[in-house]
């Protein structure tokens, strides 16, 4: 009988590591230093060894013998007590220590058998050896939640639907793959000591046969604790006799019974979904998987941080399914998952770098953010990839500049990466709208034609001629005291049109006349005989009439105009005559 015990626990061992990985009897011997990991140092799918997971764990029974104390079970006495550790200790066929429950005197009364495995195991099967003859009716079931919720895993009695309200015979399909069933095999009463229950978890299943593919078997097979119930014995007065049974003491009325276990077995793998080889105990004592893979977890069964390019997957044997690290180039600690990214890109990548550092920006990263650009002597990898842009706050156009070239958008007449000096054929102005003009190429008292100018210039400019002398009265006659920019010139009929930067406002008496861009006409005549005389790029104090022209918009000047070269020395009286003027002290002209 214990010859046919062993021999089928093989068959059920071997059936299961037939499904996980081929069997080789000299694996001990070729074992590479990190099985996860191929000669080459590939990943591949590596599972811990295939263990009895009851061995030595506590089993909790809800009835053993002993107190009070019988002739044949005294819990006070080691060499004749039945406790609970007999079922999960070593025994050998010469030594079969044995759990016994309390006599019982009515039936049918529960009695159950609860293990805890201490974390997620894939069980190929459970089995229990009895010291008294079998159950009549028995059902093992499993938690997956540490005991908080049950499910049953398999019935065996002989009367299958009055008991369980199962058929007896029943078939699985791929759409039941999580049924218990029950079966009236393995419930005869003979023999009386040494019968076997053996219950596999994947025996009859359609999917075993790939249960890599199936998430249907693969969670069918993990528990994380096993229930046995025992719920209805074969009575003695069956066997025509009662044996020694009337010699327990308190045997009254109905024939008394009870139930005796030598060995409960749940033959399994600790559960790493294919990341692990191995279980070990973590700090507080638990069992945990030795995570591979850049997983984690109890049972592998999520990536470690940062290791989100691609979702978790358990591991199969044509695919080790490592978590990736994201693509960030060292550029950012944190990463998250993204499932329309990992589709668009053939299944291949989806993770999406956060909180880039280093300037950069991008899903990895991989470009300068806003305001820098690429340093091409160095790799995107290094911290100083992304130099800023620099742009000069008066001559660019922006503050960005172009991701590539580093180039700032620069504004007319301005050059230079950062735009930071005007152009060949420009010169700086103090305008900050446009800081560099064209230089003239012409002389404006060129356009003036001999017929234009005035046979004698000096009593025609006489009156104004070398008076450039300010002082109040002359302050006060005029309309407006202006300091401008000559920017450049064009000719309209008789008229020289000046394109001006009116720089400071001293005086006016026109509300059109205010800093900024404006106009300055002045009649070629006058400007034949230089009265004024004006040069282009040059600053220059005016003060005149205002003369009201719809055809000429801006300001006027003629021979009469005191139009000097500006000196800087002039503010301060200029603000005088201007304070001055505020307290009346002008005079009407």
């Amino acid at each position: 009988r214990m010859e046919v015990l062993q021999l089928l626990r093989l068959l059920l061992t071997t059936a299961m590591l037939g499904l996980s990985q081929t069997v080789n009897p000299f694996v001990a011997q070729q074992t590479p230093p990190d099985p996860c990991y191929d000669e080459s140092g590939a990943p591949r799918r590596c599972i811990p060894e295939f263990v009895n997971a009851a061995f030595g764990k506590e089993v909790q029974a809800s009835s053993t013998c002993g107190k009070p104390p019988t002739r044949h079970c005294n819990a006070s006495d080691p060499r004749r007590a039945h406790p609970p550790a007999y079922l999960t200790d070593l025994n050998t066929a010469s030594n079969m220590t044995c759990w016994r429950s309390e006599t019982l005197h009515h039936s049918p009364q529960n009695v159950t058998l609860t293990l805890s495995l201490g974390k997620k195991f894939e069980v190929v099967y459970v089995s229990l050896q009895f010291c008294s003859p079998r159950p009549e009716s028995t059902a093992i079931l499993k938690s997956m939640d540490y005991g908080k919720t049950w499910v049953p895993y398999q019935y065996y009695s002989s009367q299958c639907r009055k008991i369980y309200g199962k058929p007896s015979k029943a078939t699985v399909t791929k759409q039941n793959e999580q049924e218990a069933l029950c079966t009236d095999g393995l419930t005869d009463l003979y023999p009386l000591t040494g019968g076997l229950i053996a219950f596999s978890t994947l025996d009859g299943r359609p999917s075993a046969q790939d249960f890599d593919s199936s998430p249907v078997l693969q969670d069918w097979v993990t528990a994380t604790d096993i229930r046995v119930v025992f719920s209805r014995p074969h009575l003695f007065r069956d066997l025509g006799s009662s044996r020694d049974a009337g010699e327990e003491e308190g045997a009254t009325g109905s024939t008394p019974y009870y139930y005796a276990v030598g060995e409960l077995q749940v033959g399994g793998r600790c559960k790493c979904n294919g990341h692990a080889a191995r279980c070990v105990k973590d700090k507080e004592q638990k069992l945990v998987c030795d995570c591979k893979h850049n997983t984690e977890g109890p049972e592998c069964d999520r990536c470690k941080p940062f290791h989100y390019d691609r979702p978790w997957q358990r591991a199969s044997a044509r695919e080790a399914n490592e978590c990736l690290a994201c693509n960030c180039n060292l550029h950012a600690r944190r990463c998250r998952f993204n499932m329309e990214l990992f589709k668009l890109s053939g299944r291949k990548s989806g993770g999406v770098c956060l909180n880039c550092r280093h300037n950069t920006a991008g899903r990895h990263c991989h470009y300068c953010k806003e305001g820098f650009y690429r340093d091409l002597s160095k790799a995107i990898t290094d911290r100083k990839a992304c130099k800023a842009c620099d742009c000069h706050p008066v001559g660019a156009a922006g503050k960005t500049c172009n991701q590539t070239t580093g180039q700032c958008p620069c504004k007319d007449g301005v050059t230079g990466l950062t735009c930071n000096r005007c152009a060949k054929g420009y010169q700086q102005s103090r305008s900050p709208v446009a800081p560099c003009i064209k230089i003239p190429a012409i002389n404006p008292t060129s356009l003036v034609t001999s017929t234009e100018a005035p046979a004698d210039c000096d009593s025609y400019c006489k009156p104004a001629k070398g008076n450039y002398k300010i002082n109040m009265k002359k302050y006060c006659k005029k309309d407006y005291v202006v300091q401008v920019n000559i920017l450049e010139m064009e000719t309209v009929a008789n008229w020289a049109k000046f394109t001006i930067n009116i720089l400071s406002v001293y005086k006016c008496r026109d509300e059109r006349v205010k800093r900024g861009d404006n106009f300055l006409w002045i009649h070629l005549k006058d400007l034949s005989c230089k009265c004024p005389k004006i040069q282009i790029s040059k600053k220059y104090l005016v003060m005149g009439i205002s003369e009201n022209s719809t055809d000429r918009p801006g300001l006027m000047a003629d021979k009469n105009s005191l139009v000097i070269q500006w000196r800087d020395a002039w503010t301060r009286r200029l603000r005088k005559l201007q304070r001055r003027e505020k307290k009346g002290k002008c005079v009407k002209p």
